[in-house]
């Protein structure tokens, strides 16, 4: 059997931003032009450009995040003060990906993450230790196990901390003191370690998730905020399913044709509706489920429906397979969405003709 270390790129589930697209960032950097802040890999104009998409010489650069331009650079001019940057937003509004994506261009390392949970403790933000090397030897360097933010003071990277309002208070407050001092203090060892020139955190939280553990006024005050709005129009939301879809079915490498036009808009037309709880003419409210029906969902709804399609169909994206993706997406909480969705699709669906009949006859056999 081949050795970790013998596994190439194509053997990696899922590469980091960094590594998927380094021929764009090596191609950004080789044909910087202007001034480069301390720290950074490129330049913040250089950076939208990776983000938002054009071109490095003869590269092209594909467009990262498709939504508001001015938000993007706002977010990146926060990271060129001293400031943390928080993003904010429904699911499915890209915060993570955007986070990531800004970390990779500007760090070129997107790895260093604090992943949010009710289990995530004080030691995930600063440091922690390694107990048989600290009982065998006491506290020392080499037994101290540094958290991602720690390494990223360490080097003057950017950190990630992701869901951060899923954290405990006092795990959110661990922060306060490292956003304001920009250092952390090692009692053990007495010393403390200062943050290097281009350290910051990009945090993000969701808006749905607030009540969790609300952030409190000191430490929002550490960060400047920015709020991820969901796709404006059905147009956009299109573009960037189809996008994301491609990505993901050439890194999966499904065996199946990409959805058509069509496909894609109808299942964002459906997420639109049931997100907002109204039809897009404005003329029919309709319920809402109890989950969460994002633009992400239905990048993943698509990608599950290829799979479908490739593994027991002839590759070709059916109705049927779409229903499947549907039915899962939606119908999260058996007893209540299950009525939400049927009377979607019998007050909904059905009355709109013959271009929508086989998807929804295919959504009502499996809802049964």
């Amino acid at each position: 059997m081949p050795t970790s270390k013998q596994k190439t790129a194509a053997d990696i589930l899922r590469l980091p931003a960094e590594e998927m697209y380094q021929t764009e960032i090596e191609a950004l950097i080789a044909g910087e032009k202007d001034k480069v802040p301390s720290g950074w890999k490129m330049s913040p104009k250089s950076v939208l450009t990776y983000i938002t998409g054009g071109k490095a010489g003869k590269t092209p650069i594909t467009p990262k995040y498709i939504g508001n331009k001015r938000l993007v650079e706002i977010a990146i001019s926060t990271l060129v003060t001293d400031r943390a940057l928080l993003l904010i937003g429904e699911p499915g509004t890209a915060k993570s990906w955007l986070s990531e994506h800004l970390a990779a261009a500007i760090h070129g390392d997107s790895t260093k993450v604090v992943q949010g949970t009710a289990g995530t403790t004080e030691e995930h933000v600063r440091y922690s230790w390694n107990y048989a090397m600290l009982l065998a030897s006491g506290p020392s360097r080499e037994a101290m196990i540094k958290s991602p933010i720690y390494r990223a003071m360490e080097c003057g990277g950017i950190a990630r901390f992701e869901e951060i309002s899923r954290c405990a208070s006092e795990v959110q407050d661990a922060l306060i003191s490292i956003l304001s001092e920009k250092r952390i203090s090692v009692p053990e060892l007495e010393f403390e370690l200062p943050a290097v020139r281009g350290f910051s955190i990009i945090a993000t939280a969701n808006t749905r998730d607030r009540g969790v553990n609300e952030m409190s006024a000191a430490l929002k005050r550490r960060f400047n905020i920015i709020v991820l709005p969901a796709p404006q129009d059905i147009e956009t939301e299109v573009e960037i399913v189809k996008k994301r879809v491609a990505e993901l079915a050439q890194s999966l490498d499904l065996e199946a044709a990409l959805p058509s036009e069509d496909a894609v808009a109808k299942v964002v037309t459906i997420f639109r509706e049931l997100r907002n709880g109204v039809t897009l003419d404005g003329k029919e409210k309709v319920k809402s489920p109890g989950g969460v029906v994002s633009t992400a969902e239905a990048i993943s709804l698509l990608a599950n429906s290829m799979a479908l399609a490739a593994s027991f169909g002839n590759g070709k994206l059916t109705d049927e397979d779409l229903a499947a993706g549907l039915q899962g997406a939606v119908v999260k909480d058996e007893e209540k969405d299950k009525s939400v969705w049927k009377e979607y699709l019998d007050n909904i669906i059905k009355k709109r003709g013959s271009d929508w009949r086989s998807l929804y006859n295919a959504c009502k056999e499996i809802n049964q």
